[in-house]
């Protein structure tokens, strides 16, 4: 029996006054990459933030086995790394001291960083090609290159579940593709892995699809299957097309 590393149950949540999200089950298998796709206003961006603990919401969060809203801060912090859209950091913050960030929830109260600290810092920028400038500060920064420095300070985490929300935001094809690479590596290594996309022939890629509209899941399934790319194709109004090239999943318009 596959292990569960996030369970999602009744989960209702407002923005302002709007409820967006509608009663919602879901589980996350863990060692897994899931993608969450769908329209926009489906409610993709509420339900990863709910999944990480940012948003009020009605129902429950099991994270790793326990209650999510039982855990101390820091070790919600080590177990549950967290990549959102426009993320900020001090632009004056220098990339280094930046990724450097992820390594808080496993750091003694103003202690130094520890080698391991430091060999995780490292390994990150470099996953994300970002070492090159880890003494520039953030500011100086293309939004791509941004982009890149916000997703080495989530993998610094080492956390055992990553929630990624639009993380190829800004990220040009040969970026995006490395993108690809280190999600594939870090589901080797154990990781679960969650994220939203708007990419959809991307979002193929993972193991399993979770497919969202007007605040509710309509279907999860595995990313290969027939029912998953018929669901897509219905939630998009049939706009697009899903078809078999070159050994991978394509995503084309329906014309």
């Amino acid at each position: 029996m596959k292990k569960i590393a996030v369970l999602a149950q009744s989960i209702r949540a407002s923005l302002g006054n709007a409820l967006v999200l509608h009663g919602i089950d879901l589980q996350i298998t863990a060692g897994g990459w899931t993608s969450i796709v769908g329209p926009n206003g489906a409610g993709k961006s509420t339900l990863l933030k709910v999944l990480a603990g940012l948003l009020p919401h009605s129902g429950s969060v099991t994270l790793l086995g326990q209650p999510l809203h039982s855990l101390s801060a820091r070790t919600r912090a080590q177990q549950l790394a967290w990549l959102g859209q426009n993320e900020s950091s001090a632009d004056d913050l220098s990339v280094w001291d930046v990724a450097m960030l992820g390594r808080l929830p496993h750091q003694p109260w103003l202690a130094s960083p520890s080698a391991t600290d430091l060999v995780a810092v490292e390994r990150a920028l470099r996953a994300t090609q970002a070492w090159d400038w880890r003494a520039r500060p953030l500011g100086h920064l293309s939004s791509g290159e941004r982009q890149r420095v916000l997703l080495a300070r989530a993998l610094a985490v080492q956390a055992p579940v990553l929630l990624m929300d639009e993380p190829l935001a800004n990220l040009d094809p040969p970026h995006q593709s490395d993108w690809l690479g280190i999600v594939g590596k870090l589901v080797q290594q154990g990781t679960t892995v969650v994220s939203v996309l708007h990419e959809v022939s991307m979002a193929l890629h993972a193991d399993d699809v979770v497919v969202m509209a007007g605040g509710h899941v309509l279907h999860h399934g595995a990313a290969h299957a027939c029912e998953t790319h018929a669901a897509i194709e219905q939630v998009f109004d049939k706009r697009l097309s899903i078809h078999a090239v070159a050994g991978q999943w394509v995503v084309l318009p329906r014309l």
